[in-house]
């Protein structure tokens, strides 16, 4: 794994997977709402055809989707999605395939929609992470256009990947759920790689990703977390002042670089506990704390709970 291949170190700390739960085939006019997700769940639609309206309460936000539009929905938030006309929806009906997942209709004959809904789960404590530094809404575009894009792209990436997962769902064939499921969970790591390379995200993970200037210090960072760094020797990986350092890796980001380093060493560290042969003081180090009680200190501020404690939880929930 190549040291600035920070996508690959962040899925070596969290593990994510996916799951397809329901096909949606309707005419216009339709509406259907989500409540709030749980705390290790992040919603996801793709549009494979037609055209949807997403709103979020919450934050707001009103924004039209088209075909080939993949929304996530990291901090779980409730949300609508509709059709635009403000007509009263179709009455759907439902069916269960034997992959286990949905297909929902109605009879409409009105504008037509294809879309695939699903979630991803992340292995907490590690959903703080995901909150913590990726937008509310994030939306990618699968678009198969070699010309524009080059083949290799990660939105033509998408849009094969969005393929397979259409003609898995449209089929009831052995090991379908398994592909879906596998699938969904590439679908999250795509998802992610077109968003920091499409220069459009305002903030977070994946505007400090896109940025070729403070790239090389997130990306030494997840490379190495343990490692006692200081901002003059980020500022040095960007070529900057460690003054401009400071207030653009904080305006991108939101955070500062030795909170965010603390968070990725906290998040390693949760990973470290589960293992009941190692000690706290070795987590610790391991971790790049030289003193256990300021480990324990910084743990128990970030997490919500002392060392000891999340021990107990991790091997509750295995």
């Amino acid at each position: 794994m190549s040291e600035v291949d920070w996508l690959s170190h962040l899925l070596q700390i969290i593990t994510v997977s996916g799951q397809l739960e329901v096909r949606c085939a309707y005419g216009a006019p339709w509406r259907i709402a989500w409540g709030r997700a749980a705390a290790n769940e992040i919603p996801y639609h793709v549009i494979v055809k037609g055209r949807a309206v997403l709103e979020d309460p919450e934050s707001k936000t009103v924004r039209e989707l088209v075909s080939g539009d993949i929304v996530l929905l990291p901090h779980g938030a409730p949300h609508v999605l509709h059709d635009g006309s403000g007509q009263t929806p179709i009455r759907t009906h439902e069916s269960v395939g034997s992959a286990g997942w949905m297909l929902s209709e109605n009879d409409s004959q009105g504008e037509q929609l294809d879309l695939l809904c699903g979630r991803f789960f992340v292995a907490p404590p590690h959903d703080r992470l995901i909150r913590s530094y990726l937008p509310t809404n994030l939306v990618a575009r699968a678009t198969d256009d070699h010309v524009e894009e080059g083949i290799g792209s990660a939105s033509n990436q998408l849009a094969g990947l969005v393929g397979l997962m259409r003609m898995e769902s449209a089929g009831d064939r052995a090991g379908g759920r398994a592909i879906l499921n596998a699938l969904s969970s590439a679908l999250f790591t795509l998802v992610l790689r077109a968003a920091s390379q499409s220069g459009k995200a305002p903030e977070g993970l994946l505007a400090l990703a896109g940025h070729p200037r403070l790239a090389p210090a997130m990306a030494a960072m997840f490379a190495n977390p343990a490692r006692p760094w200081k901002l003059p020797e980020l500022a040095d990986l960007c070529g900057m002042s460690r003054a401009t350092f400071m207030r653009q890796f904080q305006d991108k980001l939101g955070r500062s670089a030795l909170d965010f380093v603390t968070d990725l060493r906290m998040s390693l560290a949760a990973n470290e506990l589960r293992k009941l042969a190692i000690s706290t003081e070795a987590v610790a180090e391991t971790v790049g704390y030289q003193s256990v009680s300021a480990f324990r200190h910084v743990f128990a501020e970030r997490m919500g709970m002392t060392p000891g404690e999340w021990r107990q939880l991790a091997r509750k929930g295995e």
